[in-house]
């Protein structure tokens, strides 16, 4: 369907899908519902897998008017009008940088785009000669930019701790926290201590579940749960001293993968609300929501951009997925914000898929002295914190196979000579090397270097003619692209390993309370069985323990999610028990001797005799 409700479109939005109707996985929040786009996923070769994910990220620009029920929209005029306060309120911070701080803070996903749109801003700032005032928070630290640490995420009281930090001595200070599925307690103690201390905080949330919708599970050690927290701000709301940012972009590709969707979405909506609070600053005038949708428009153009390359994506995704299917690894090398993007992919295959953290990993070239909070502490870590050019050439370079796939992301303003030595030296070791590259028109890439490369992914801009301000514009598009190009072929890469049923993540990483329970739900989903039969289920692969004791049940969710982190398979090991009514020992030899965990879960969804869950 045309979006020409109220704003003229550059892309096609698709139709409202059946998740806008009213009971469609009712007891599911919309950022854990299936994506009816997506159901069968599973069953998609490489050019069906990107078409049916470009489709998927389309949502984020529906327009309200569109959806039966009438969820919030990114162009909906409520949702405009909050963006536009927060922006006064940002601004406000902007005028007085000795005094005030903005604080963007997260857990997983949520945690590495904060980072990421700080620093993006700080430089901004630098560029203007003005003083930064953009600082991030991730749970875990950097350590979490770099590797996957998302059980960090649950403790309210460690999120209070690390906000107390950062604000010392500040005094107005705007706290932005980001939560894609309103449940993250990390974020919700930040939120609540904002709340009780207005006389410096200004607490926005950033989600796309409705709050009705929010987790409303109690929080370990705390005494609210996360809708407790967002009916709280929703009332502060009305006076202006709280906001909430909650646009519905629809359910992920992939069930709860916030990782794609929700991640893109925070990227488009607190860039475009941030640098519209910079671009309108000077000017008399009230911002418009004019500005806002323009800005906006310019990510749907991105979405257009991107996409035009959708043969070539796929190629990129069915040579990836052929190395995983070999056991062998696919590295991502990218030059400054691109290797960001890059590390950000790789570290959330892990939780996501189960994958090991050497499967898919994200490098990134050139300096980052000034990226980091604590960089020291990322640099005295293991190896696999692994994430830099020097680590890539000394640890990576001499091991890697013709079996490997290697990514190059760069754009043509970038160090070209730097690029060819790189591939140069890569190519000695395997044929499987592709490159993304992002040009302006009239940028060429070099003969010399265009030759090394079989395939290149070549996406040319459009000249803009902007002030300082909107010439970030083109920076935000570019990592967009480059972050749906590399979701897209991360996630279809595991979807040809056999790693997706349908469109569930059926092997995911317990590592938070969030994917404990999306792994009873995911239980419940494919055998029909109760929430207690499934959990049962699920304790008794996490312990080893054929009979479940009552002291087992009777731990904290914590305690659980520290013996499931280290376990690999647990959510298809339980799925298997339960569909086959075997022990742990017998489902764990069937996914061993199967093709691929979704094969074996197939064959024993349809085993003579089977009853159909609630599939």
């Amino acid at each position: 369907m045309r979006g020409t409700k109220k704003y003229r479109h550059i892309i096609e939005t698709p139709d409202p899908g059946r998740w806008e109707l009213a009971g469609y996985e009712a007891t599911l929040p919309i950022s854990e519902k299936s994506n009816p786009i997506t159901r069968e996923l599973d069953r998609a070769d490489p050019v069906q897998i990107v078409q049916l994910l470009k489709e998927c990220d389309s949502e984020i620009f529906q327009e309200e008017e569109e959806a039966p029920l009438n969820y919030k929209k990114l162009y909906s005029e409520s949702v405009l009008k909050t963006m536009t306060d927060i922006i006064s309120k940002v601004q406000e911070v902007l005028k007085d940088p000795d005094n005030g701080l903005i604080v963007l803070s997260g857990g997983g996903t949520s945690g590495r785009l904060a980072f990421l749109i700080a620093i993006s801003f700080n430089k901004l700032l630098k560029g203007l000669g003005q003083l930064p005032c953009y600082t991030y928070i991730i749970a875990g630290g950097d350590r979490s930019l770099v590797m996957s640490q998302e059980g960090l995420e649950d403790s309210a009281l460690l999120g209070i701790e690390e906000l107390r930090k950062v604000c010392n001595g500040k005094k107005r200070v705007v706290f932005v926290g980001i939560s894609c599925g309103l449940s993250a307690p990390f974020v919700a103690g930040q939120l609540d201590f904002c709340m009780n201390n207005l006389d410096i905080f200004l607490p926005v949330l950033v989600g796309f579940n409705p709050v009705s919708m929010a987790r409303n599970d109690r929080i370990e050690g705390w005494h609210s749960t996360f809708r407790q927290v967002a009916e709280r701000m929703q009332k502060l709301q009305e006076l202006h001293k709280a906001f909430i940012l909650n646009p519905a972009v629809g359910p992920e590709g992939i069930c709860g993968s916030s990782r794609m969707k929700g991640g893109s979405a925070t990227k488009i909506l607190l860039e475009t609300l941030l640098l519209a609070a910079h671009k309108t600053i000077s000017r008399a005038t009230e911002i418009a929501d004019k500005c806002l949708v323009e800005i906006l428009r310019t990510y749907e153009r991105a979405h257009k951009v991107t996409y035009t390359q959708s043969r070539k994506i796929a190629a990129l995704l069915k040579q990836a997925g052929t190395s995983l299917q070999k056991k062998a690894c696919v590295y991502m090398v990218g030059w400054h914000t691109l290797g960001l993007i890059a590390i950000m992919d790789g570290v959330e295959c892990v939780p996501t898929f189960g994958a090991d953290s050497k499967d898919m990993r994200g490098f990134l070239i050139g300096d980052h002295s000034e990226f980091f909070n604590q960089e020291t502490e990322l640099l005295s870590q293991s190896p696999q914190f692994a994430f830099s050019q020097e680590d890539f050439v000394k640890t990576v370079l001499p091991s890697l196979t013709e079996l490997d796939t290697v990514l190059f992301l760069f754009t043509l303003d970038d160090d070209l000579p730097e690029v060819e030595e790189l591939v140069v030296q890569v190519k000695e070791k395997t044929s499987n090397i592709q490159a993304l590259s992002h040009a302006t028109v009239g940028q060429n890439l070099p003969a010399s270097l265009k030759k090394l490369f079989p395939a290149i992914i070549s996406i040319v801009w459009p000249i803009l003619f902007l002030e300082y301000e909107g010439n970030f514009i083109q920076k935000f598009q570019r990592e967009l692209s480059t972050k749906w190009i590399l979701n897209t072929v991360s996630t279809g890469a595991h979807v040809l390993k056999g790693k997706i049923l349908h469109n569930c993540m059926v092997d995911l990483r317990i590592s938070n309370s969030k994917f404990f329970w999306r792994a009873v739900s995911i239980l419940q989903r494919f055998t029909g069985h109760t929430e207690a039969r499934c959990l049962d289920s699920l304790l008794q692969v996490i312990y080893d323990s054929e009979v479940l004791l009552d002291d087992l049940r009777g731990k904290d969710i914590s305690a659980h999610i520290g013996v499931a982190t280290e376990k690999n398979k647990v959510v298809p090991t339980a799925l298997l028990c339960l569909l086959r009514n075997c022990s742990v020992q017998e489902a764990r030899m069937h996914l061993d001797t199967s093709h691929s965990i979704r094969a074996a879960i197939e064959a024993s969804l349809n085993a003579p005799g089977h009853k159909q869950g609630a599939e």
